[in-house]
């Protein structure tokens, strides 16, 4: 196949190229139902997932990259059938992602619509996310819990948008592993205690210690704002609270640091004791 077939974009004023530079800002991404990434890996991970990619922009000057020229030869059939193959000039690709150094590739998708039965899975593990703002936390959590094998992750009302762009960066292909569901926490929560799932948040006057709870039953780990922890709301429905341990004189972990120290152990208890 060969690439000097697809389409040349160079134009700032063509419409796709307005349309694609819309997406980063949130407004436009809600409106369109479409979000954009960047860069190799991110595609080639969308394309293994399965993701709804419907466009994939490429840097004229320097071709299709290698990995996607191989995918695009090897799977026409399946993940990249339909797709729309765009050249853009390297002023559109700055343009479209924002950057001084604009990326070699970047992809348009559509945003996936999620099955919620992920979330009641038969000893479920589950993160949940209340109010987490920081695009570089949110994305490592999602990272931490593909890594650990998670059924799922909830974003609450009130974190980042997950295909900001920074947020979707710092997922590393991950949020394409597994489902990622936006809900109101004061609907969602509930429903999960009716089915017997435990909720656990992390206090500084808990009793137990991250190392010292059960993480074998179906969980549903809760974790906060930066700087404020879980919302009074969110906080009364949480069934037990755990410490992780500190011997240093460090005051705290960040979110993401915190919450992969206890996804960490959930996966020790349940597949390595």
């Amino acid at each position: 196949m060969n690439e000097h077939f697809d389409p040349l974009v160079s134009s700032l004023q063509n419409e796709k190229v307005k349309q694609w530079a819309s997406l980063l800002d949130k407004k436009y991404r809600d409106r369109s139902g479409q979000f954009l990434i960047e860069g190799v890996h991110l595609v080639l991970e969308a394309l293994k997932g399965n993701a709804k990619v419907t466009t994939i922009v490429y840097d004229t000057e320097r071709g299709i990259p290698a990995e996607l020229m191989k995918e695009r030869e090897t799977n026409d059939s399946s993940a990249t059938l339909g797709l729309e193959w765009i050249q853009g000039s390297r002023a559109v690709m700055s343009k479209c992602t924002g950057t001084d150094t604009p990326p070699p590739v970047f992809a348009i998708l559509s945003k996936p619509s999620p099955d919620k039965a992920a979330l009641f899975h038969k000893n479920s593990l589950v993160v949940v996310l209340d109010g987490v703002r920081d695009p570089g936390n949110a994305g490592t959590i999602i990272r931490s819990a593909d890594a650990v094998g998670a059924d799922a992750v909830i974003l609450g009302k009130g974190c980042v948008d997950l295909y900001n762009p920074k947020t979707v960066r710092s997922t590393m292909g991950s949020l394409f592993h597994l489902p990622i569901i936006e809900a109101d926490l004061k609907v969602l929560l509930p429903e999960a205690k009716a089915k017997g799932i435990k909720l656990i948040g992390t206090s500084l006057q808990a009793k137990h210690t991250c190392y010292g709870y059960d993480w074998t039953h179906s969980t549903w780990l809760l974790m906060g704002n930066e700087s404020e922890g879980l919302s009074p709301a969110v906080s009364e429905l949480v069934d037990e609270s755990v410490i992780i341990p500190m011997v240093g004189q460090a005051e705290s972990l960040n979110v993401a640091m915190a919450a992969t120290v206890l996804l960490y152990e959930c996966l020790r208890q349940r597949d390595f004791n």
